[in-house]
């Protein structure tokens, strides 16, 4: 399931979101942006950056990672990358604080001696979405976050509240380049969609009660479930086929490949004996 792209969507349509998560927010937290940077030397990408506005005196600049599988050097990365933007961005805020998000606190790094003076200070906070309370209580963008955890025996029916409490509440999510209702159908689409990939587009109009066919994110969700459910078959096939693991690089290749690629790719695995002849036909793929 790929929240990283709902989460993001989440906060794109309203940074503000993120301080819904925090006992104390900034005076501007609606005139926050989220914005995507990289650093370079070393080259880190820092997805989740909250930016001030630029007008008035130096803000607080908020760093935001969505982490849903255990990493045991997350905090390692987190904080040299914050660290190290803030370094080279000193002049532009007055002071910076981080905000990791996790389902539940079993996903959290194991060792933690190693920065436990910077975790019991007031800069970084831990949210654990499980322990936020019911969703029914949670304002509306909180709560979508919360239907992105739960389990397939779960998440119908939460899903079906939202979108129901929606036709009443949609003025919580501001500023929407689309409708807000809309917006809520899109983002409880989405993350139904991508939990049930295996289910017809009538089950799941079924399972909440809407009409998908005329829904953008549920053709786009669907041809994106296609596309890694192709990558995973043609790994699978290069695998086996050429006896040994893909390289980094080769994999990184492949991820890029379009869904008509991705089958080309599989319909010449069989013909692929080397490395060499994987890597040539990466190079002259046909066009997307």
């Amino acid at each position: 399931m790929r929240r990283d792209t709902i989460f993001h969507q989440l906060f794109a349509q309203s940074p503000a979101l993120l301080f819904e998560l925090l006992e104390t927010a900034p005076s501007n937290a609606s005139d926050y942006r989220l914005d995507a940077v990289a650093v370079k030397e070393p080259r880190f990408e820092i997805d989740g950056v909250f930016l001030p506005p630029e007008t008035g005196s130096p803000g607080v600049v908020y760093f935001c990672e969505v982490q849903f599988q255990k990493d045991n050097r997350l905090y390692e990365r987190f904080f040299a990358e914050l660290f190290l933007y803030f370094y080279r961005n000193r002049d532009r805020y007055r002071n910076w604080e981080g905000v990791v998000i996790y389902p539940s606190r079993s996903l959290e790094q194991d060792d933690l001696a190693h920065y436990q003076a910077l975790l019991v200070s007031s800069q970084p906070h831990r949210v654990y979405l499980d322990e936020l309370g019911a969703v029914e209580t949670l304002p509306f963008g909180v709560a979508l976050m919360v239907l992105a955890t739960l389990d397939e025996a779960t998440a119908p029916a939460v899903a079906r509240a939202l979108l129901e409490r929606s036709q009443s509440a949609s003025s919580e999510v501001s500023q929407s380049r689309e409708t807000p209702q809309q917006f809520i159908i899109e983002m409880v689409t989405t993350i139904m969609v991508y939990r049930f990939t295996h289910l017809s587009r009538q089950e799941v109009e079924m399972m909440l009660g809407i009409t998908l066919q005329e829904t953008r994110v549920y053709q786009e969700a669907k041809e994106e479930g296609r596309q890694e459910a192709l990558i995973h078959l043609v790994e699978r096939l290069l695998t086996r086929r050429l006896q040994q693991d893909l390289p980094a690089g080769v994999r990184s290749q492949i991820l890029t490949l379009s869904v008509a690629q991705l089958e080309a790719l599989g319909e010449a695995a069989l013909e692929l004996t080397s490395l060499a002849a994987l890597e040539q036909w990466l190079e002259t793929r046909p066009m997307a």
